[in-house]
């Protein structure tokens, strides 16, 4: 991984990219060469600025990183790279020259393997197992699925979120099969809308109006499954997508996708994505998980001055 100077700052969400997924390909691994460009111009200088960006891919059993690049323009004074929490690479940098405008750019070259094919829903204890193992932590490995087993700043827990994710859970069902159904209804109840809501649009909003973008979907699913006690996580990535028939796949059309993680014994992590109604494989290239947005939005910070900013955002994923 390389940095180079460049420009940078970013406070907001990025919305994320819910165009329909494209059938999924047999060959194994998939490489997809994936740009995230972001700019931001101020109305009024930046004196300084620090920021933090979760923009590099994880490495993973089924994903693996063959190159990334970022790119910060102007130079930053500082810069830093760490792990937190959730194991999600952080990079961290500083301005502290003047600017009116910031250009954060990502690069990555990605292998990811097809790994959820041997998913199994009859292999998933009762939910009501799993609840109470939850509930009664007896090792590290419990103690770290729990973490995401509690509300969060843009997730939280409720018997009116509850009340809608039971009747996909009645006794004795399958864990994994409870959440593939709670799936099945989100995609089928809920209209994508891009105006609809903000990053800090509440999930009961979302359940009122049955509206959103991937993001909140993920953040609804999340909520109903914590809601009943059950352990899930945010995940922030990208999604290869197929532009219309005929057409060529246009650089910087596609954006940030979000869908989330359900713990399942036997199964282990499994994502589903509540926006195009599957279980996320080798078409959805992981950046990071966490418990929410917050803990992997791609670019946030601080700044002094600045006053408002436009931001423009494309991101591409084209595969090789």
């Amino acid at each position: 991984m390389t940095i180079d100077g460049g420009l940078g700052t970013e406070t907001g969400a990025v919305n994320a990219g819910d165009i329909p997924a494209a059938e999924p390909d047999v060959r194994s691994p998939a490489v997809y060469l994936i740009e995230h460009d972001t700019r931001y111009v101020y109305d009024s200088p930046v004196s300084t600025s620090q920021h933090l960006a979760c923009l590099r891919p994880r490495v993973l059993p089924y994903q693996q990183v063959r190159s990334h690049t970022l790119r910060v323009e102007p130079k930053p004074t500082q810069v830093s790279e760490r792990l937190d929490f959730f194991g999600n690479v952080i990079h961290g940098f500083q301005l502290l020259r003047p600017h009116v405008e910031l250009r954060v750019n990502s690069t990555s070259l990605v292998d990811v393997s097809r790994h959820m094919a041997e998913v199994s829903v009859e292999a998933s204890p009762a939910w009501e197992s799993v609840r109470r193992m939850i509930a009664q932590p007896m090792g590290a490995l419990v103690r770290d699925v729990a973490a995401f087993a509690y509300a969060s700043p843009h997730v939280i827990q409720s018997p009116d979120l509850g009340r809608f994710a039971r009747p996909s859970f009645p006794a004795g069902r399958s864990l994994l099969g409870g959440a593939l159904d709670l799936m099945h209804r989100i995609h089928r109840d809920f209209v994508f809308d891009a105006s609809a809501t903000t990053i800090a649009t509440p999930v009961t909003r979302v359940l009122v109006d049955r509206r959103g973008v991937c993001q909140d979907f993920a953040h609804f699913q999340i909520a109903c499954l914590r809601s009943l006690g059950l352990a899930a996580r945010y995940v922030s990535g990208y999604l290869l997508t197929d532009p219309p028939p005929g057409q060529a796949r246009l650089t910087g059309a596609d954006a940030s996708h979000a869908w989330l993680s359900v713990y399942c014994p036997h199964n282990g992590w499994v994502d589903l994505d509540p926006t195009n109604d599957v279980i996320a494989d080798e078409r959805h290239i992981t950046i990071g998980w966490g418990r929410d947005y917050s803990d992997v939005s791609p670019l946030r910070g601080v700044l002094l001055g600045g006053a408002g900013h436009r931001l423009f955002v494309g991101v591409s994923v084209v595969p090789q």
